[in-house]
């Protein structure tokens, strides 16, 4: 506990309240998305309230598909999040062709992200967008894969 008061957690306790383990908390905090919590007299980590907020601020982030690199970009911003809901912003107008060779989309320029609650919300704007195009890929793949195994006498091209 921190200073007496009572509102501190240790690394395992906080870990296991956000669903995690104490090793992903440092390597959050190792790679700038959390920063560095006080310490006890003993050194050890001293998670306060508003830490744990954004460690699940963090998880589900992660839980819903954007990565760590995805989250850095934006750590300042993370706090932010849990807050009142920012302007929406809109993906980016290229959000990335498919490779005819491999089928892969591909990246969007690297572009200097907003400050404030708009970056994260723009974060999650370009993963939502990013799935759609996958998406939009994966029903085509699935519709050429569909036609190829009609039978020949319905109108497909058959197995060849």
């Amino acid at each position: 506990m921190r200073g007496g008061k009572g509102d501190g957690m240790r690394i395992a306790d906080a870990a296991a309240a956000v669903g995690t383990t104490p090793r992903a908390l440092r390597f959050y905090e190792q790679r700038g998305l959390l920063p560095p919590p006080r310490r006890t007299g003993a050194g050890q980590r001293d998670y306060s309230p508003d830490e744990l907020a954004l460690l699940r601020v963090i998880r589900r982030l992660l839980g819903l598909g954007l990565t760590v690199d995805d989250l850095h970009g934006i750590a300042a911003s993370l706090p932010m999040l849990a807050a009142e809901p920012a302007p929406d912003c809109a993906p980016p107008a290229n959000a990335g062709p498919v490779a005819p060779a491999t089928g892969a989309t591909t990246a969007w320029p690297a572009a200097p992200a907003p400050a404030g609650p708009t970056a994260g919300r723009c974060v999650v704007d370009r993963r939502i967008a990013a799935l759609d195009s996958e998406i939009a890929r994966l029903t085509e793949l699935r519709d050429a894969l569909r036609a190829l195994r009609r039978p020949v006498g319905e109108g497909g091209a058959g197995p060849g």
